[in-house]
């Protein structure tokens, strides 16, 4: 495709509003006039500036699985509770429940330090795909070509990584039509400053969760330092607050329906340049998995919680993201059958493909693309149930999982750096070592117990052609309850992996050193690695292929579509357009756009998951709204809706208007909206935000915590920032 054709194209606007999470330079190949008709009042170029290669999508940070963004020049970050989770509940104990009571430094002294918690900041954005392309020896096969392209992003991104403080990775847009090296600097020191009570963070729970109208007070208020010369350093009481160049102030006014908003964010994986078989797949055999192993998985974390108050702490982070995965896939499957999409997306293909046969030869590798993607699909649909359950093993247990962890990380640390698994390279140990360490809090044996034997349950139950030999070779090949309860027992009883001292000691130790060690849970683990690395080859084949064929067939597609398509989100820092709008989610039903205080009061049960905190039951009760009051709502708003274009990862996302002010942030998408995934619908494509004047009315009325607000320019003495720095 011609440059100047993919000008064209992307200048003009997107078929849909809200529809496409554009990345910082597609910002500036947008229309400036249909942005400022949009509602942005700020140049384009303030959003990004490609000399600098920064701007104001900067103040947005990416918190490791959630996004965040800056909201003072003193290095405060505002993010979802549920982002900021594990560092509340490494503070928490049954004698100091952070979990239910929350938490609020009144001086940067009492702030949190958070284990392992790291912020990246983006610096740059640099276009590599000449470079991978060019590594792919003439002739290799799908194997080879896969560890070629894996290679030399491992080669850029070390070479970027030389500056001390820097995070670099190499995102793949369209299957590889283009690889970008994504450069940012990583703070190391992240501290907890606010957090409120769990029924706040999380009221309605997981009946609410997905869905609409909401009450939650999805917010918490975390602090990057660094040492007194501004650079990235570990934890240490000398650090300074970090000093943001951009950041977001707080907007006052907030929003009301029909407002412009952008949300910027990290958003992680979305599947609309799937074929439709493949998402077919999904629909069929993926979802389906997922809701059947992790609700099970839930019932015995659940189970076991209640019968020990330390233990439902342990598990709680857990618990709390299985229930997250498991009512998504339920949300995908019904979003799936609703909107058709498997349906449409084959209709859409079947265009591309009409289209692509007029233009004769130029299009035929386009056309033998698809083809053998469709070929590649069915031959990994013959192995998906052992693959699914060998690759859900270390989400579950974690006795099990921190074994096989341990076992794969002695087997990398054998190779090279730059011909291990990219998770295992030594960029990766203190990371590692982290989660090592931090794993400890989450550790309760007797629900690992039960989780581990409905692992080993499943896996005996596999057909003979797709066997687990770990399984196989330490618990048989037959179910036998009392059989499979004795071998857990002493698996656990004879373990050291389970002691954090031992389990650091592994972490340094070869292969040999670990057999040396006969701990029959290190033996498990070992196996399970063994397993794990050989379905890793198998993937990574199939995903040679795929960088082979999908870049062909991405190119008809986006040349037929003849107007800009936003790639498929990958964890990289993008911007969505909406506007704050209701919908109509069935016959016969509209739903607003905004929900209040009053509405919260309403839900109120006395029990959970609508236990209200008295603190701030009582003060919305008396009606102490104090300026946060919505003149027209006549109430302090709690959440609204736009039609912003999100999804997982855009968790803690900044909400802001057209001047770039902060009104919100993202915490979810309705129930209607899940599987938006495969397909962008303006009937039904809303995202959920708590109002940052439910934020600032919780810091104000109920906490009065005045050198926060002070901080914040909110309270008297200091005034509001107006400008977007």
């Amino acid at each position: 495709m011609k440059k100047t054709l993919l000008l064209l194209c992307l200048v003009a606007a997107p078929a849909f509003a809200g529809e496409g999470k554009w990345t910082p330079q597609q910002v500036l190949e947008l229309s400036p006039a249909w942005l400022k008709a949009q509602g942005l009042k700020l140049p384009p170029n303030k959003l990004w500036d490609p000399k600098r290669g920064t701007g104001l999508l900067a103040g947005t940070v990416n918190t490791g699985g959630c996004s965040g963004s800056f909201i003072s020049a003193s290095g405060l970050i505002i993010t979802n509770h549920h982002c900021a989770f594990g560092i509340i509940q490494e503070h928490s104990s049954p004698q100091r429940d952070l979990i239910t009571g929350g938490f609020l430094a009144k001086s940067p002294a009492e702030e949190l330090p958070g284990k392992g918690s790291r912020v990246q900041v983006p610096r740059a954005f640099t276009d590599v795909t000449a470079q991978i392309n060019a590594a792919v020896p003439q002739g290799a096969d799908d194997l080879a070509r896969y560890k070629a392209v894996d290679r030399k992003q491992k080669e850029l991104v070390a070479e970027c990584e030389k500056r001390p403080a820097t995070r670099c990775q190499v995102a793949t847009f369209d299957g590889g039509v283009n690889y970008t090296l994504v450069d940012a600097v990583e703070l190391q020191d992240v501290r907890l400053v606010y957090a409120p009570p769990r029924a706040v963070g999380e009221y309605g729970g997981e009946e609410d969760n997905w869905s609409w109208p909401r009450h939650t007070g999805d917010f918490s208020i975390i602090r990057a330092y660094t040492a007194p010369d501004g650079s990235s350093a570990a934890y240490s009481e000398k650090n300074v607050p970090y000093k943001a160049e951009f950041f977001f102030p707080l907007s006052t006014e907030g929003v009301k329906p029909g407002d412009f908003v952008m949300v910027l964010g990290y958003p992680g994986m979305t599947y609309r340049t799937l074929l439709a078989d493949e998402m077919a797949e999904r629909q069929a055999r993926h979802y389906p998995r997922i809701r059947d192993v992790l609700g099970e998985a839930i019932s015995l974390l659940e189970a076991e919680g209640e019968k020990d108050p330390a233990g439902k702490i342990a598990v709680a982070s857990q618990l709390k993201s299985l229930h997250n995965v498991y009512k998504n896939a339920d949300g995908q499957l019904t979003g799936m059958r609703r909107g058709q999409l498997v349906e449409k997306q084959r209709a859409a293909e079947a265009t591309v493909v009409a289209w692509a046969q007029k233009g004769g030869a130029k299009w035929t590798d386009a056309l033998q693309a698809r083809d053998a993607l469709l070929t590649e699909q069915q031959a990994s649909a013959k192995t998906f149930e052992r693959d699914f359950l060998l690759g859900m093993s270390g989400r579950l247990a974690q006795g099990p999982a921190l074994a096989t962890r341990l076992s794969r990380l002695s087997m990398e640390r054998a190779k090279p750096d730059l011909e291990r698994r990219p998770e295992y390279m030594d960029r990766e140990l203190p990371r590692i070592k982290d989660g090592l360490e931090r794993a400890q809090k989450n550790l309760f044996i007797a629900a690992d117990k039960a989780l581990l034997h409905a692992f080993v349950k499943r896996a005996q139950a596999l057909k003979p052609d797709e066997r687990i030999s770990a399984v196989d070779t330490h618990f048989g090949k037959a179910y036998v309850q009392k059989d499979v309860t004795a071998k857990i027992d002493a698996l656990y009883a004879g373990t050291k992996v389970l002691t954090l001292a031992e389990r650091l000691k592994m972490a340094d130790e070869t292969p040999a050193q670990l057999d040396a060690r006969k701990d029959p849970l290190l033996a498990f683990g070992q196996a399970l690695a063994k397993e794990q690395a050989a379905l890793d080859e198998t993937r990574d084949r199939r995903q040679g292929a795929a960088s082979r064929l999908r870049p062909a067939w991405r190119a008809a597609v986006m040349a037929q579509a003849g107007k800009p398509i936003a790639p498929d989100a990958n964890s990289t820092l993008r911007v969505s357009f909406g506007k704050v709008q209701g919908y109509t989610p069935r016959d016969g039903a509209v739903y607003m756009p905004q929900t209040t205080l009053t509405g919260m009061l309403q839900k109120h049960t006395g029990e959970e998951p609508f236990n209200a905190p008295p603190k701030v039951r009582a003060t919305a009760e008396a009606k102490k709204f104090g300026p946060w009051v919505d003149p027209k709502l006549k109430d302090v708003p709690v959440d609204f809706l736009s039609d912003a274009d999100t999804t997982g990862g855009n968790s803690g996302s900044p909400t802001v208007n057209g001047k770039g002010e902060l009104v919100g942030v993202n915490f979810d998408r309705v129930w209607e909206n899940v599987a938006n995934d495969f397909g962008y619908n303006p009937d039904v494509a809303r995202n959920v935000n708590v109002d940052v004047r439910y934020l600032l009315w919780n810091l104000d009325q109920v906490e009065n915590a005045d050198a926060l607000l002070r901080e914040l320019n909110i309270r008297k003495g200091s005034p509001v920032v107006k400008e977007a720095r």
